[in-house]
């Protein structure tokens, strides 16, 4: 969901009775300086409307472009209590995945609302996530209305993916930084390559081990997908395809791959659809 159709989807939102009444007044009033911990719930934040709200955001909070502008706070797996505190929050809205839990644990003690929601790469997930965001910000009415608008969608993306056959393997690399490693099973690499119609090529273990020659040849992937901040880190396309161990892989011979933006491949939040979609459409297109 790229260009327009994202604009559609913000002003769609925008549309939305976000101030409907005192009661959604005093809700956001309870929650006026937020910081959100991950980029779907900083997504979600600007589509109810309720940016004003925000004082800050991780640093994998990179969409819409306006939230680049916001206070950092860091890395959400590696917070520290002084940097969230000193931005002086009322409610902190982050997933499992954030931490250290000891700091997490000294926010409260400061008395600092911290709602997290858990992680575990399905739609039920990106539904977690609108419905905290709504009910910290005050605008529960407008997340469900927009929550209503993504399941139609959703459900659209699954009958789209349900009815192709070809299930093509693909293999997801993560390069952002050292090296690289592959996702098994239980990461959100996994969960999207499935919901976009195809089979994990290394599906056999969980989370992420380092990418190896024989591992490579073993996988034998059709598609190999990375992010645009991954490519970045090796040097670009080009210099992605000089490593050698790839050139035992199918992928290779077609140079199959597929390049999206880290937080809108695997961040789990309003534009999983989108992602869903166009990821389905292009490791189709290479499978063909």
């Amino acid at each position: 969901m790229h260009g327009p159709r994202r604009r559609q989807l913000l002003c769609g939102a925008a549309a939305f009775p976000l101030f409907g009444g005192p009661g959604a007044a005093a809700a956001a009033a309870a929650a006026a300086r937020i910081v959100t911990l991950g980029g779907a719930l900083t997504e979600a934040v600007y589509l109810l409307g309720a940016e004003s709200l925000l004082v800050g955001t991780d640093t994998t909070s990179l969409y819409p472009d306006a939230a680049l502008k916001t206070p950092k706070v860091g890395y959400m797996r590696q917070l520290s209590a002084e940097g969230l505190l000193s931005l002086r929050p009322d409610a902190v809205v982050g997933t499992t995945e954030a931490g250290p839990p000891v700091v997490l644990d000294q926010v409260r003690s400061a008395g600092v609302r911290v709602e997290l929601v858990q992680t575990d790469h399905s739609w039920d997930e990106v539904r977690r996530k609108l419905r905290t965001v709504g009910s910290v910000t005050g605008r529960e009415r407008a997340a469900r209305a927009l929550q209503a608008q993504l399941d139609a969608r959703w459900a659209g993306v699954q009958q789209a993916v349900a009815g192709t056959a070809r299930r093509p393997r693909a293999l997801f690399i993560l390069s952002h930084g050292g090296s690289p490693m592959v996702a098994g099973s239980s990461t959100a690499a996994d969960a999207l390559i499935r919901f976009a119609g195809g089979t994990n090529a290394v599906g056999q273990f969980s989370g992420y081990r380092p990418l190896t020659a024989e591992a490579l040849a073993d996988a034998a992937p059709e598609v190999l997908l990375n992010s645009t901040q991954g490519i970045e880190a090796l040097g670009g396309e080009a210099a992605f395809w000089q490593r050698p161990e790839l050139a035992l892989t199918p992928a290779y011979r077609r140079r199959a791959l597929v390049v999206m933006e880290a937080s809108y491949l695997l961040g789990f939040g309003p534009r999983l659809p989108g992602a869903v979609r166009e990821l389905h459409a292009r490791m189709q297109a290479f499978a063909a």
